[in-house]
């Protein structure tokens, strides 16, 4: 988009149609080998963006409508914050209404962002996670990526600043595509898109072989069938493309798998986690070869917790107090591993 034309289309019009900012997106993706995609996913994109569709769905529409229209200049997306800065400063009244609008936006799982000064400090520390990846992986300069579970978007941002081609993200959680258009109505890049979609909601009758890097950070254990998602990750990929897979770990016991009877770190949706050497046999046997593990990090309060961004629990009310190792129900704290894999 030139300049001209953003000065023209500001948040406030854009927010008019959700629907309709995904369009310059789809336009690129019909240009790749997801071109098949575009219709299935055009049609649940507006399906899933009625504003009778979700209770809080138009209060959210009113925010991206209320955004100050702030001519931006080039947005930073190599750096710790996704960043984009004002081309003239911006006064203090519309920096509080700025800040007003995304904080109504409200709990901000991933980040950090910084827009036009307005520091978005998130839940997670996700730019640690992104350094723990960056020198892993093969170079993404060129690449057509999917982000599997993007939340708002920041990994998504990072790829492109690590020079990806097209990112696709996609997450059922409405308030998070809305942060991702919050920060979209200023960065304006038409080579990313966080759709509404499940990653079982993915066309299966349509072309795939569609990718050269899937991201799955933080979904493996939330789904019941992990076998069909890592399926669904592997045929997203071009043969010899490249799973980066994030998820919760055994850390002491590569052989065994917890599923927890209840809750796990008081989340109710963790079904498994499993051993090193289990989570190797199940991307083994779902096809994928040359399995990395790139990283095992235990995670600490200082990595995920509350904020004025994300005023609710966090990591420090999840684990004994007495015995931090442990998590409130009694299970091994929360360790992460990132393991690359190959289709």
């Amino acid at each position: 988009m030139t300049e001209a034309e953003c000065q023209q289309a500001g948040p406030a019009s854009a927010s008019k149609a959700l629907p309709e900012r995904f369009e310059p997106f789809f336009r690129r993706l019909a240009a790749t080998p997801a071109a098949d995609w575009v219709g299935p996913l055009r049609r649940l994109t507006a399906a899933r963006l009625r504003p009778d569709g979700h209770g809080d769905l138009p209060a959210w529409i009113d925010v991206l409508a209320g955004l100050p229209d702030i001519v931006p200049g080039a947005a930073r997306l190599d750096r710790p914050h996704v960043e984009v800065q004002a081309v003239a400063p911006v006064d203090a009244p519309t920096l509080d209404a700025l800040r007003g609008h995304l904080d109504a936006l409200h709990p901000w799982r991933k980040g950090p962002f910084q827009l036009h000064g307005v520091a978005i400090d998130a839940e997670w520390r996700s730019d640690w996670k992104w350094a723990r990846l960056a020198d892993a992986v093969s170079p993404l300069a060129g690449r057509r990526l999917l982000d599997v579970g993007s939340g708002n978007g920041y990994y998504a941002y990072r790829a492109l600043g690590a020079g990806a081609d097209l990112v696709l993200g996609i997450d059922p959680t409405l308030r998070f595509v809305m942060q991702f258009l919050a920060v979209d109505a200023y960065v304006r890049d038409d080579r990313v898109a966080v759709l509404p979609a499940r990653d079982t909601d993915l066309p299966q009758d349509a072309a795939a072989d569609c990718f050269d890097t899937v991201l799955s950070m933080g979904v493996l254990y939330h789904r019941r069938d992990a076998a069909a998602h890592l399926e669904v990750l592997r045929r997203a990929l071009r043969p010899g493309g490249q799973l980066v897979l994030e998820t919760l770990i055994l850390a002491d016991t590569p052989s065994q798998m917890l599923v927890p009877p209840g809750r796990y770190a008081r989340m109710r949706n963790v079904h498994a986690v499993p051993g090193l050497d289990v989570l190797r046999g199940w991307l083994a046997e779902a096809g994928f070869r040359c399995i990395e593990v790139a990283d095992v990090t235990r995670t600490g309060v200082d990595e995920q917790r509350a904020t004025d961004w994300m005023r609710f629990e966090s990591l420090a009310q999840c684990l004994d107090p007495e015995h931090p190792a442990r998590t409130v129900e009694g299970h091994p704290a929360p360790t992460r591993a990132l393991i690359l894999a190959e289709r």
